[in-house]
């Protein structure tokens, strides 16, 4: 495969890339049944892929992102996902009680459970969408696990991921209301066109607007600015939020990168919502884990992992 081709999937159905140098072919869908094939197995089963796949497979699902912009713009209906940190088996849950990518729009609020989401953006570049969170920088990756995860891997292979991270959008706005970031907001953002100004590839830096979007939380005790409890970015108040949204002409903030023991909780009176869907986390929590399905109409409703392994409805729903 040359320079400028295209990535090869069944059906038809391609994504562009302009590569440099020029990539090696990936068969995009041999890599998702492989992935798929532990459905039903215990969780925790591992799937083996070649590291010349994962290779290709993060090279062109960074130029993918590439040519997305920074901060998206996505329709309605779609199905947002918060935290999963890597618990890959939510990850089959979940598509299993939303839909798979070829019948669902996806807007994932981290990459946590990594090839099959690139994959999948691969197959369905227009339609599945990733944002990238507060782990997706290296430094974070060796604190938390992730390279303990890919030491079958050689260190190149590491790179690699970390250099597709570096490219991921940071931000979207669902049906002109629903802003979407990883971790909260920013006092650096007064203009959301200032999110798209952001350089990419680009680490984490120790403090910025990207910080803030990756690493912020709001806290009911906070008024205004804060410094933060997790020694980066900041807290902020309910009156941050009503502000943020009044100033964009927006209705809610989706966030994720908090735990929280029914999958969603809200904040400043429903003006921004927490979303977390990795349920039972790290297998001593207990708590559920939850998906927000997002109509033409933005009616919000939830479907719950729950911590046993069944999947609810949530009874309630909003609109937006």
């Amino acid at each position: 495969m040359g320079k400028g081709e295209r990535w090869r999937t069944r059906g038809g159905k391609q994504g562009k890339v302009a590569s440099k140098p020029p990539l090696e072919p990936i068969d995009v869908d041999t890599i998702i049944e492989k992935l798929l094939s532990v459905r039903g197995e215990r969780p925790g089963t591992q799937v083996n892929l070649a590291e010349s796949d994962i290779r290709e497979l993060c090279l062109y699902a960074r130029e993918a992102f590439l040519s997305q912009p920074l901060l998206l713009e996505l329709k309605a209906p779609i199905k947002i996902c918060g935290d999963l940190h890597g618990q890959y088996f939510d990850l089959l849950r979940l598509f299993e009680s939303g839909g798979f990518p070829s019948d669902a729009n996806y807007l994932f609020l981290g990459l946590e459970t990594t090839c099959l989401l690139l994959a999948y953006k691969l197959k369905y570049p227009a339609t599945f969408n990733i944002l990238r969170g507060n782990h997706e920088c290296a430094s974070i990756n060796r604190i938390y696990g992730f390279y303990d995860d890919k030491r079958r891997y050689n260190i190149k292979v590491r790179k690699t991921f970390a250099d597709c991270f570096n490219c991921l959008p940071v931000a979207a706005i669902v049906g002109e209301r629903i802003f979407c970031t990883h971790g909260g907001l920013s006092p650096e953002l007064t203009q959301l066109e200032q999110i798209n100004r952001l350089v990419r590839p680009t680490d984490i830096p120790d403090a910025g607007l990207l910080t803030d979007l990756l690493w912020s939380d709001p806290d009911k005790d906070t008024k205004g600015w804060a410094e933060s409890d997790r020694g980066v970015a900041f807290q902020f108040g309910s009156d941050i939020v009503g502000q943020f949204l009044e100033r964009h002409d927006l209705h809610l903030v989706c966030r994720a990168h908090q735990m929280v023991e029914d999958g969603y909780e809200f904040f400043a009176k429903r003006q921004l919502m927490t979303l977390f869907s990795a349920s039972n986390y790290c297998g001593k929590f207990g708590n559920a884990g939850a998906m927000m399905a997002v109509d033409e109409r933005l009616m919000c409703s939830f479907q719950i992992l729950m911590p046993g392994g069944e999947v609810a409805d949530s009874a309630e729903e909003l609109q937006y």
